[in-house]
């Protein structure tokens, strides 16, 4: 096999992708597997990355030997800690060229035609990274409210549901279409049957709840409108922090945008006030969403990484990968 070749990774809490590709962006390999998260099982992580990249390399009839450089996007891969565990872990698959970065920086990646940006992840949980043009990386966020993160995350506008419906119903808040939304979405016949239940019974709101703010949002629920302005302003907050420490407030860059929470439709308020947030701070900057699966941001950096410009012909057809 002639081709140079270039392996990109992205190892997640449930599954793991491995692609393979060439310099011309054209698909020779894929792979796949289970949790890629040593967080959570270390050996059983290790084995799921291999066996995914080891089955792309199948699928492509290629040996590891033959790949130029790859490049692994991991869950977990947080603080210097995890480093030091992830370290050794990725050593060990026999690469010669490659590199590790924390998931975010691939779906970063695969927002944008070039290799610098922001990113913000809001799904079950939250996260925000950001890489300026000498390559310089920083990221906040995974950890919850105790240590620094925004209440807008899907958990916790599930939580933000859940108590308008009860603070509109007690009158300590606005009348909100949520008081009558969120009992019948739970199966209780009113909030009185749904309070009592969660306090008698420890229960706590299911993050389905989240979509039904979205959906009052878009009915005009004043309440549910200010809850997302606000969750938006928070994300942009996070990430107007990350811009500013890395000197990015003048460069031309994307803010990408992903994350179940992100992706919802039926509502602009908090990618509105997210674009107007950033905007003011970094004029130059533009809000996109992610289209396409994070894998592919792994391969387009494993060819930054190994020094190959993506041109527009080769960009266009990694975008147009489906896996």
């Amino acid at each position: 096999m002639g081709d140079i070749l270039f392996l990109g990774i992205d190892a997640g809490g449930t599954k793991t992708h491995a692609l393979l590709v060439n310099e011309k962006g054209e698909v020779l390999g894929r792979g796949h597997s289970g949790n890629g998260n040593h967080q959570t099982a270390f050996q059983a992580a290790r084995d799921h990355i291999e066996e995914a990249c080891n089955a792309a390399l199948a699928d492509a009839g290629a040996t590891k030997e033959q790949v130029d450089f790859a490049y692994f996007g991991l869950a977990g891969a947080d603080r210097e800690p995890d480093y030091e565990i992830l370290r050794p872990m990725i050593a060990s698959l026999g690469y010669e060229r490659y590199a590790i970065a924390c998931d975010t920086m691939i779906g970063m990646r695969a927002g944008t035609h070039q290799s610098h940006g922001a990113v913000i992840i809001s799904g079950t949980g939250f996260n925000a990274a950001a890489r300026n043009a000498n390559g310089e990386e920083l990221q906040y966020g995974g950890f919850g409210y105790l240590f620094g993160d925004g209440q807008g995350s899907g958990t916790d506008l599930a939580v933000h549901a859940f108590r308008t419906a009860i603070r509109s119903w007690e009158g300590r808040e606005q009348p909100s279409s949520l008081m009558e939304a969120v009992p019948r979405k739970l199966g209780y016949p009113s909030v009185q049957a749904m309070y009592d239940d969660a306090l008698d019974n420890g229960k706590r709101p299911p993050a389905e709840l989240a979509k039904l703010m979205f959906e009052a949002a878009a009915e005009g629920d004043a309440v549910a409108i200010r809850i997302l302005e606000e969750t938006g302003r928070e994300h942009a907050n996070a990430v107007i922090a990350l811009i500013r420490r890395l000197g990015m407030q003048n460069e031309t860059f994307d803010v990408v945008l992903t994350g179940s929470v992100m992706m919802r439709g039926s509502s602009p308020h908090m990618v509105d006030a997210i674009r107007e947030a950033v905007r003011a701070a970094a004029p130059n900057a533009s809000i996109v969403k992610l289209t396409i699966d994070p894998v592919i941001g792994a391969v387009m950096s494993a060819m930054d990484s190994a020094g190959v410009a993506i041109d527009e012909e080769t960009d266009a057809r990694l975008r147009r990968i489906i896996l």
